[in-house]
């Protein structure tokens, strides 16, 4: 039975590399000259980064890697409710250390040009122009839809070995729709952790990016509770 120190240290260290991995594709390799990876390669590697850290942590922690989801699971009774405060925290910081780490790699050549740092963001801060309501919308309905793909490939039922390909997926799906929107957050540590050290505007705009996830991950559950699970 793996300790709490241990469960913290797993999502601490899967939430870094989610960060690391996917806001990191998007810093550094995006839009590299003539060989840049796009948004096909960022939706990826976000999708990679919780594919490959569901198999290697959630042996240990569930590998939740994300509040939302966290939030999503307590609801959904796989998860105690005591037992959140600490994830959250260890997800944060795993996501701030992972935005340093990145902050100084991608500041490490001269004329270092930031840009939005992979932040999330609405309105004129989206990438599409697509203002709160989409963004909100976008962001909420997506959680929910991560929430019951992860509830269902990690019931007693499903396959149990299939569980993190399935979410790893989903999450590059979830990207491939939404980046033009929001720049895809679905997780507000992930979303924290950039905001910290780009442009101004992505704390004003942070909020957003902490409600509609928690309350998209809390519906996600309800749904797979109420209607799809024989637990």
């Amino acid at each position: 039975m793996p300790t709490s120190l241990q469960k913290w240290s797993a999502e601490f260290l899967g939430t870094f590399w989610l960060t690391l991995g996917g806001c990191g594709s998007a810093v550094l390799a995006a839009a590299f000259p003539q060989l840049g990876i796009g948004f096909l390669g960022v939706s990826l590697a976000f999708g990679l980064t919780v594919l490959t850290g569901a198999y290697a942590l959630g042996p240990i922690s569930g590998g939740h890697f994300n509040p939302a989801v966290s939030a999503g699971l307590v609801l959904a009774g796989r998860f105690k409710l005591s037992e959140l405060p600490g994830y959250v925290v260890s997800q944060v910081a795993g996501a701030i250390a992972a935005a340093a780490v990145l902050y100084l790699i991608a500041t490490g050549k001269p004329e270092a040009a930031l840009g939005g740092f992979a932040t999330n963001g609405y309105g004129a801060h989206s990438p599409g122009g697509y203002g709160l309501l989409s963004a909100a919308v976008t962001e909420l309905v997506l959680t929910a839809v991560f929430l019951i793909v992860i509830l269902g490939s990690t019931a007693k039922r499903a396959n149990n070995g299939m569980g993190g390909l399935a979410i790893g997926l989903c999450l590059t799906l979830i990207h491939l729709v939404s980046i033009p929107v929001t720049n895809t957050s679905v997780n507000p540590a992930r979303s924290t952790g950039p905001a910290l050290f780009g442009p101004s505007y992505a704390l004003s705009e942070l909020w957003i990016f902490w409600l509609a996830p928690i309350v998209g991950a809390l519906l996600g559950a309800a749904i797979y509770r109420l209607l799809l699970s024989d637990e």
